[in-house]
Formats: C-alpha cells, sequence, structure tokens
C-alpha cells in the first residue's frame, strides 16, 4: 500500500472512518531485543536468556519485550502515513492497549491501522488510531488499542 501524505486537519478528516495501511513486515531480532533490555534495563531472562528460555519458556526461545513491540509503532506508522505541515507532532497518549501475544525473537511484525477520530481542538488536530500489531502466521494480534496523536499543523 502507498504511503499517505497528509499536511492538513482537513485532509485527516477524509481519512476518518476507514483502515489506511498495512505496514512491511519487520523482523525482532535477538540483537533488537537485547538492545532494547540495554536501554531500558528490563534484562528478565524470558527476553534475553536464550539457552534459558529454550530450557524453561513455554515459548521454547526468548520473547521480544511487550513494550519493545510498542515502540515500533513509530516506525512502522511512518511507513504508512507522512505528516507535512506539522510544526511538532505528539504522543497524546494510549487507549485500552493489550498485549495478546507473545513475539518470539526471529519473528516477523507488521502494523494495520485504521483512522478512528480527528478532531480540531481550537487549531490542534487529534487523530485517533487503531492499531493492530500482527505477528506473521500468528492467530492472534501481538497488540490492539488506540493511539492519540497531536498535530500542530502550520496556518
Amino acid at each position: 500500500m502507498a504511503q499517505k501524505q497528509v499536511s492538513s486537519f482537513a485532509e485527516w478528516k477524509a481519512l476518518e472512518g476507514g483502515e489506511f495501511g498495512v505496514s512491511d513486515y519487520m523482523v525482532i531480532d535477538q540483537e533488537r531485543i537485547d538492545r532494547f533490555a540495554a536501554a531500558t534495563g528490563d534484562f528478565q531472562w524470558i527476553h534475553t536468556d536464550v539457552e534459558r528460555a529454550k530450557r524453561e519458556s513455554p515459548f521454547g526461545t526468548t520473547i521480544a519485550h511487550g513494550y519493545l513491540t510498542l515502540s515500533l509503532l513509530p516506525p512502522l506508522l511512518a511507513q504508512l502515513v507522512e505528516t507535512r505541515n506539522s510544526r511538532m507532532t505528539v504522543n497524546y497518549g494510549v487507549e485500552n492497549l493489550r498485549f495478546r501475544q507473545a513475539v518470539p525473537a526471529g519473528a516477523r511484525v507488521r502494523l494495520r491501522a485504521e483512522v478512528q477520530e480527528v478532531k480540531d481542538l481550537r487549531g490542534i488536530t487529534r487523530v485517533r488510531i487503531g492499531v493492530i500489531m500482527e505477528v506473521e502466521n500468528a492467530k492472534a494480534p501481538v497488540f490492539t488499542g488506540t493511539i492519540l496523536l497531536l498535530y500542530h499543523f502550520e496556518s
């Protein structure tokens, strides 16, 4: 699917109510998991100890941190939409996020997104985007939820 380009409230509003894209797959390899652990200080063995995870984990391997998968929203969303003419974009919130499926090291994930609501808040555009992260060949999504972004468009 081609990347959408949005440069105003009206252009976001035109996307309201429908899926606006599915990203390419991204590999979540052990190196990425280890870098995330180092950045956050979360070295729980289920993420970083490959040998122990093989022996003791119900997944038979290490898995990505849930917050690692969540942190992939910006680069995956950027594949779907490029927002132009915004002085500033602010993460405003996450609603109803549920982690539903573990991501084994080496798996591929992608993002599916839907513009649920676009509101004008006194000149600031608030966009509510439903997000579903999928892991390749899995029945359940990695997570589902809603993100809120604020766009400060140039006049």
